[in-house]
């Protein structure tokens, strides 16, 4: 069995004296990256959140608690990652897909399935966005320190709504799909 790695962008506002090393690309975005674990029904079972957003996959997972303290996956379970991390046996064990294009049949049919096995995550993550739009569409007005607390807090009730068997569609999720309104009525309930 495994688990799927995934990052995400989580924004929010900054002081001027700390925007610059929170900023994700071209875009004048101040984000915190989100690194999350789900299993195989989109249930987070793991995160680690707070560092700036320019700073590469594979540098927040080797400085997070999954990395150093070894304390995921267990010995028989392996995480499935995309390209943006290095395939790993020791101290974790993390898949990434083969780099394309791939002229081996086997290592195509090997990509394939990793793909569609890491569909999951990105669901979950579609999730996660559609029902807390505030973390990933408009800015946090809150402490830096206090993102890792909110963005928990966001995954534990993504949890307890797929037990309940709520699911949310991710389709139309973000900015461009309209959801650019900031009017005071949608800060009512902070998201």
């Amino acid at each position: 069995m495994s688990h799927q790695l995934f990052q995400s962008a989580v924004q929010r506002r900054l002081r001027a004296s700390r925007r610059a090393s929170y900023r994700r690309s071209l875009l004048d975005l101040h984000v915190n990256m989100l690194q999350a674990i789900c299993d195989h029904q989109g249930k987070f079972i793991n995160i680690f959140v707070g560092y700036p957003g320019f700073v590469h996959d594979s540098r927040v997972l080797k400085n997070g608690p999954i990395y150093n303290q070894g304390i995921y996956p267990p010995p028989e379970r392996c995480l499935l990652g995309d390209g943006g991390y290095a395939c790993l046996e020791r101290p974790i064990r993390l898949l990434t897909p083969y780099r394309e294009p791939v002229r081996d049949p086997v290592h195509a049919h090997y990509n394939a399935k990793h793909a569609r096995a890491r569909n999951i995550v990105e669901r979950a993550f579609g999730m996660l966005k559609a029902r807390w739009r505030c973390l990933f569409f408009k800015a946090l007005e809150v402490s830096p320190t206090f993102v890792p607390k909110v963005v928990a807090c966001c995954t534990i009730l993504h949890n307890l709504c797929l037990a309940d068997g709520d699911i949310v569609e991710p389709e139309a999720v973000g900015p461009e799909a309209g959801d650019n309104n900031n009017s005071p009525a949608d800060r009512v309930d902070g998201c």
